[in-house]
């Protein structure tokens, strides 16, 4: 039977679970996170957004097709021309300058995620880099859609963060989403029970590591 990206999260679904529903998420969607933690999160997730237009970058270099190019070419436009400028100006709302963010070190945690990524997808091909990149790519989505599937969950002005799961709620994102897991599953179906057993393994780290990123923002640890 053909896998799916389904497979590689059953194959560590307690560690799916606790990245989706961690509790910096759930103070976040409670409105109950405290402002310093959601402003070192922020801080820190725009140096990792700078990592991840790098890993784009990477995927043109894996990439064996026109069409793989191309997506490749997408995603690191997407990034250094929208998504870097959207996060300067809302980190701007929260009191963060952009001569800040551009003094900041990494946190270890940070360190260890975008390295782990950029190191997995040096040593392999352009499928083991997506399967890296996925939980970020894909798990945002589900965060958003797990948020909004619960009765604690506020929305609106009540909420100080509501305009973060809006971004992530968007159709814009889902959209995205959805395109991330078709071609995840289109090669996946190729693979073999060896093969991805590698791609679970790298599925699972990449999942711990993003566990580590909200506990850094949850303790606002460097």
């Amino acid at each position: 039977m053909p896998y799916q990206f389904e497979d590689l999260k059953k194959s560590c679904q307690n560690e799916w679970q606790a990245y989706i529903e961690h509790g910096f998420v759930e103070q976040l969607g409670n409105a109950t996170l405290a402002p310093e933690a959601f402003q070192h999160y922020l801080k820190q997730d725009y140096l990792f957004l700078i990592q991840f237009a790098r890993a784009f970058a990477l995927a043109a270099y894996k990439s064996p097709t026109l069409s793989d190019l191309r997506q490749a070419k997408e995603g690191l436009q997407a990034i250094v021309d929208v998504e870097l400028d959207l996060h300067i100006s809302y980190c701007k709302e929260w009191g963060i300058s952009e001569q800040e963010l551009a003094e900041l070190p990494e946190a270890r945690a940070t360190l260890a995620y975008t390295r782990y990524v950029l190191d997995t997808g040096n040593r392999g091909d352009l499928l083991d880099l997506h399967v890296a990149l996925s939980p970020c790519m894909v798990g945002y989505g589900e965060i958003a859609n797990w948020l909004n599937s619960r009765a604690e969950t506020i929305r609106g002005e009540s909420n100080p963060y509501d305009a973060w799961i809006a971004m992530y709620e968007s159709d814009e994102f889902q959209d995205a989403m959805q395109a991330e897991i078709c071609w995840l599953n289109e090669r996946l179906a190729e693979v073999s029970p060896a093969r991805f057993k590698e791609l679970t393994r790298i599925f699972s780290d990449a999942t711990r590591l993003e566990i580590d990123f909200w506990e850094m923002g949850l303790k606002q640890s460097d």
